[in-house]
């Protein structure tokens, strides 16, 4: 037995069994207690995987926001995701954070998931390889990471309750593998989901949490519940599961403890979970004083969150357009172009503390004049009043407990409120804000919430209801509460008193403050607004379109319900390009939309959630200043109808996996149909051509050269195939000016050649290694014999 292991096992005899039992689940939302006895801190979870939020989920407590992890990975960038992971680290040190929540490693199986853009790839190979850099990243920093959510959990319907029937061979192959890589680079939690796979619910699963993970992979970490996960006491107990999120109320706790004493939990596995959160404390400092904790570099986050996004961007199509070039005036058209999205909702949200629009970025342009036009608005929601706020805390009498200043009209204190306020004497939060409107007339505002809620304009009452929840699934109290709106006549130039009073307390010490009020000014009709788009693109050297989905289209909580782009996007994008034949389509959006209109428009542009620097990089790449470098990290349909698995619905509580292993690209070539745009397309601008392969043991070697007249990047991407079938074997990315030629030799993996058959079995015989610019499109190939 090693050094750490008899230290942490004296560490647990000196333990009794309430505090052994206390140390398995919350404390509160979002840490672990402290045993000052034996020297462990606090132990602190924070959600991710784009930013680090802390424990107060509120714009108060700013974050850096990177690109979506659908950007990370369309930059098949391992070493840029490991510096990311870095900072991201350095963002949960800052917080006092010791275990960040993320990443998502689970599949885009179907476009229809609404979670697409908080997870990778479609691809386990290329998800695993992204995961694990950034594992490694985070933890370099000293900070724990939990990948998720362990097994299967690809879709958001039911997704409590559903059950997922999948085969052993596609659960090893296809939904396993990312999960044991990035064991493999050492994460030291991982999260298990809400869905049952065949039958057993994720927390209670013994085969595949005691036997696979903790046992066939050696897996030395801790296993924490998704929130709420845990329904059980002694079957997620014996079920390794270690950690059961939120506390310290549900199902373990004292009835934990009685299990354990009368005989039906063997303390032996309590104390299994014990060393295993001793051990978690021990790498993130929380253990002894700060232990071996590593201290990190200083990154500019606001830099790297720049670079990320210009790597990510991935060009779809461009008739030569881009890189601009003597342009003097570019019409900027859509709401997205205002005010970018920049992250999908739930669990991926944090608040930065700026963020940089289209409009903000293109207007840094030398020598560009941009002209805006709404165009049209599809938000089905207003979004938060941009104005300073204050949030106040009341006790019952309507005194003033505490407040706090915020960026923007939205109050959200979930799981832990500010340390100045006392939670048993809170009984309100009032939202006051000073608006100064720029347009006068009739102005539409909004509260979104559950509960009762008061809101006053200048002293007098304009909405005083109770919005009541819709729907069954909690969690949608804050990932996407109701929304009520109402009128008010507003004069400009003239500032307004606006506040909105909303009961609310701390329950067993667990904060629930999730709250918004909305604003719109007076606008044209939608009519109008495509018209006055039409005037100002005719009018314009070139017209950039920016379109994006919407929160209720791409969040956690549900699927989606379509492809389309919400609201009249499509018909402004046509009316748009039939005006200005140079009309670039920046498409804002986590995950595939439909693009009937691709054919129509000079260049299309994936901007995919952008993060806070979005503007800047969008005028970085439209400019030529940088090169895009994203590469589809998933197969993007023509329509929804030609995707070959879609299906994210139950029936009678299950949703059964019938297409194996075959999702993604793989779908597509065996259903012999053409996708819009294949798994690894992207355009650059430069050329490459392709000039020698060549292949010895398990690496591949390839050499190219830079075509054009400008600096680029290419990502060479190494498909096996055998028996009619394709699969990504390994890839690389490389850099060369114009002219030169790279080599470039690519490591291919063990289970490349590798099928499930009650164990692992390498499939003898030849295949064919294919250097691809994308699946469909190989440049070079060569056979080998394994």
């Amino acid at each position: 037995m090693n050094t750490v292991a008899v230290e942490l096992d004296e560490l647990i005899n000196r333990l009794d069994l309430a505090t052994k039992i206390r140390l398995l689940t919350g404390a509160d939302m979002w840490s672990l207690p402290p045993v000052p006895e034996i020297g462990l801190d606090r132990l602190v979870m924070s959600d991710g995987p784009i930013g680090v939020r802390g424990e107060q989920w509120t714009s108060a407590d700013p974050s850096i926001a990177l690109p979506s992890p659908t950007a990370l990975a369309a930059t098949w960038d391992v070493d840029l995701v490991r510096r990311a992971g870095a900072l991201l680290a350095q963002e949960a040190r800052r917080k006092g954070v010791h275990v960040l929540l993320a990443p998502t490693i689970n599949l885009h199986r179907s476009p229809l998931g609404g979670r697409h853009f908080e997870c990778f790839s479609e691809d386990p190979y290329l998800t695993g390889e992204i995961g694990a850099a950034y594992v490694e990243g985070v933890q370099e920093g000293g900070v724990a990471t939990t990948p998720k959510h362990f097994v299967a959990n690809d879709f958001e319907t039911d997704r409590f309750t559903v059950d997922v029937e999948v085969g052993e061979k596609a659960l090893r192959e296809v939904y396993l593998r990312p999960f044991e890589r990035v064991v493999r680079a050492g994460a030291w939690g991982l999260m298990t989901a809400y869905n049952s796979v065949n039958g057993t619910t994720m927390t209670e699963h013994s085969g595949l949490v005691n036997d696979v993970l903790k046992g066939e992979w050696g897996f030395d970490g801790f296993v924490v519940s998704d929130w709420t996960a845990v329904r059980s006491t002694e079957a997620a107990a014996m079920g390794g599961t270690d950690v059961a999120m939120p506390g310290p109320f549900g199902p373990w706790g004292d009835k934990l403890e009685a299990a354990v004493r009368e005989g039906r939990v063997p303390e032996s596995m309590i104390d299994d979970r014990v060393r295993r959160i001793l051990r978690l404390a021990r790498r993130t400092g929380a253990l002894g004083g700060g232990g071996d904790r590593p201290e990190p570099g200083v990154i500019d986050g606001v830099a790297l969150a720049r670079e990320v996004a210009v790597r990510g961007f991935t060009l779809l199509a461009n008739d030569g357009v881009l890189p601009l070039r003597d342009v003097r005036t570019l019409a900027l058209i859509g709401s997205a172009a205002g005010e970018a999205r920049v992250m999908g909702g739930g669990s991926a949200q944090v608040f930065p503390d700026r963020v940089v629009s289209p409009l903000d970025g293109l207007r840094e342009l030398e020598g560009v004049e941009v002209r805006h036009a709404l165009g049209t608005d599809p938000r089905v929601r207003l979004s938060p009043l941009t104005c300073p706020a204050v949030a106040q805390f009341l006790d019952e009498d309507g005194g003033l407990l505490a407040e706090h200043p915020l960026a923007a009209a939205e109050a959200r204190w979930v799981g832990q409120l500010p340390p100045d306020v006392d939670g048993e004497r809170l009984k309100a939060v009032r939202l006051r804000a000073s608006y100064t409107p720029g347009k006068g007339g009739r102005h539409e505002l909004s509260v979104a919430g559950v509960g009762p809620f008061t809101v006053t304009v200048n002293g007098e009452t304009v909405f005083d209801q109770a919005i009541e929840l819709e729907g069954g699934d909690p969690a949608a109290a804050f990932l996407s509460p109701p929304e009520r709106r109402f009128a008010v006549e507003m004069a400009a130039g003239e500032p307004y008193e606006l506040s909105v009073t909303h009961p609310a307390g701390a329950f067993g010490g667990m904060a629930f403050v999730a709250y918004t009020l909305g604003h719109a000014d007076p606008m044209p009709g939608p009519d109008e607004l495509i018209a006055e788009a039409v005037r100002v693109a005719a009018d314009s050297d070139v017209a950039v379109v920016v379109a994006s989905t919407t929160p209720e289209v791409e969040s956690e909580g549900f699927d989606r319900a379509n492809l389309r782009l919400p609201g009249r996007q499509d018909e402004l994008i046509r009316a748009v390009a039939a005006a200005n034949p140079r009309t670039v389509v920046v498409v804002n959006a986590g995950s595939p939309v439909e693009m009937p209109w691709a054919e129509e428009v000079a260049a299309v542009l994936l901007t995919w959630f952008p993060g806070q620097e979005a503007g800047t990089a969008l005028a970085d790449v439209l400019s030529g200043r940088a090169e895009p470098g994203g590469r589809l990290p998933t197969t993007w349909p023509t329509t929804l109808q030609d995707a070959p698995v879609v299906n994210v619905t139950p029936v009678d509580g299950v949703v059964a996996y019938d297409e194996g292993v075959h999702i993604g690209y793989r779908a597509w070539e065996r259903s012999g149909r053409a996708p819009a745009f294949w798994f690894g397309h992207g355009l650059g601008y430069t050329t490459w051509s392709y000039d020698s392969i060549a292949a010895e043991g398990d690496t591949v070697t390839v050499a190219l050269t830079n075509t054009g007249d400008r600096f680029g990047r290419e990502v060479v991407q190494i498909y096996a195939c055998r028996g009619g079938e394709r699969w990504l074997a390994g890839f690389d990315v490389v850099e060369a000016e114009p002219g030169q030629t790279v080599i470039t030799t690519v490591f291919l993996p063990e289970r490349a050649f590798q099928v499930w058959e009650d164990g692992w079995r390498t499939v003898e015989g030849e295949y064919t290694l294919r250097a691809s610019h994308h699946v469909a499109d190989p440049r070079l190939s060569i056979t080998v014999k394994i």
